[in-house]
């Protein structure tokens, strides 16, 4: 596709045709996952249908089917961010997973008592609480970069905090709760001047970004592929090379091993030896799809078109009474979040999802950015690339009615 047609970009997408209510449906909640398009759903109809095998294990024709299928979504993924190879590609659950496997293997394995987790204010509890449960174990400290009033990372803190006693640097990318986009390349120039590894939230980067993990020059690269239109409980990490090779094993079980005794396992080279188990195959081959199909679409075009949604979404809600903006940043993606005074998120969410638009509310599982900027909750609205001016318009309308309902 040359031009982004968001009339045949929308008609891919069955869920968008339901009408809440009896209202049009303003889907704003892609932060949390998007609506998946005909091919994702035929492709991971057609795994169970024509292809229903386990893969790496059998010589019949359903688990050759099904190996092809499931290798070739994890080569679209290494291509997709630029890997060297697939094989630096693991398949995870999703981010919370590939984060955990980090730090359960890296981190046990690499990092030394009484060296520092260099995390963000902004970042997921995902990216939070796996940090937590190594330093309590290993005897490390965890250090926080600040936050701006805006919303954005304080650079000069971090120049101060990162140094040759940090053993890792572990940030989200672009916020899921403000939009925010980090400026990743700058956070890993500072890291590798100290020789510290950087690993990078990019859950919601991928949908909004482009990436290249050969340019970036980040160690890991954690994603999720419901939040880019594939299925849910489906993800990647990407790691160099040499470093998944000097990892142990996250988890035990079938698949990872070379050979098992009683008195001793040994394990397979990476990505094998951290995908214990049968896996979310149909899962994995949808988000093989999903990348595809992304990839046949004017990604610019798109990530522009988002951007400018967002952009409007923030300037007109700022110009409305009464609603303030959590977070201002020069670069922003998807996401805008937002309080209305007297009036809590939640009943926000619920009198707009009467009025055919879907928002998230609540603390969007970053409760320390919620602590920082003083709000229990906001409502947040995200954007894809096929939200429309009549999505924002309806917000508008339907924040108006917020409005009279609450008084």
């Amino acid at each position: 596709m040359s031009k982004l047609d968001l009339t045949a970009i929308r008609a891919e997408f069955p869920a968008l045709l339901e009408r809440p209510y009896g209202k049009p449906l303003a889907y704003l909640d892609n932060a949390a996952t998007t609506q998946k398009p005909n091919a994702v759903l035929e492709a991971t109809a057609r795994a169970y249908r024509e292809e229903c095998g386990n893969v790496h294990r059998g010589v019949h024709l359903f688990s050759e089917r099904a190996t092809k299928s499931f290798e070739a979504a994890r080569g679209q993924i290494a291509r997709f961010i630029g890997a060297k190879e697939a094989g630096e590609v693991v398949l995870t659950k999703g981010t919370t997973e590939s984060i955990n496997l980090v730090a359960s293997s890296f981190g046990k394995s690499q990092l030394k008592e009484r060296q520092e987790i260099l995390l963000s204010g902004m970042e997921h509890h995902s990216n939070i609480v796996p940090w937590q449960l190594l330093a309590e174990e290993k005897k490390l400290s965890i250090k926080v970069i600040p936050l701006t009033d805006e919303g954005e990372l304080d650079m000069v803190a971090f120049e101060k905090l990162i140094g040759p006693h940090t053993g890792i640097l572990s940030v989200v990318w672009v916020s899921n709760a403000l939009g925010t986009v980090n400026p990743v390349e700058q956070l890993i120039a500072g890291a590798k001047k100290h020789g510290v590894p950087v690993l990078l939230d990019a859950a919601q980067a991928v949908p909004h970004l482009p990436i290249d993990v050969k340019a970036l020059g980040c160690d890991f690269l954690a994603a999720s592929a419901h939040k880019a239109y594939g299925p849910t409980g489906v993800g990647f990490l990407w790691g160099k090379k040499e470093l998944l090779e000097r990892m142990p094993p996250y988890q035990g079980g079938g698949d990872m091993i070379a050979t098992v005794s009683f008195e001793k396992s040994t394990y397979r080279e990476p990505p094998a030896r951290f995908e214990a188990g049968t896996p979310n195959i149909a899962g994995v081959i949808g988000f093989g799809a999903a990348l595809e199909w992304l990839s046949r679409l004017p990604l610019a075009e798109a990530r522009r078109h988002e951007s400018q949604l967002a952009a409007e979404c923030a300037i007109r809600l700022s110009e409305m009474p009464g609603i303030r903006l959590i977070g201002r940043p020069k670069e922003r993606a998807g996401a805008v979040s937002f309080v209305m005074e007297g009036v809590h998120p939640h009943d926000i969410g619920t009198i707009l999802d009467r009025e055919g638009v879907a928002v998230r509310t609540g603390h969007h599982c970053t409760q320390p950015l919620m602590q920082r900027f003083q709000v229990p909750a906001t409502a947040r609205a995200s954007f894809a690339l096929y939200n429309t001016r009549e999505d924002l318009d309806a917000l508008m309308r339907g924040l108006g009615r917020v409005r009279e309902v609450m008084g």
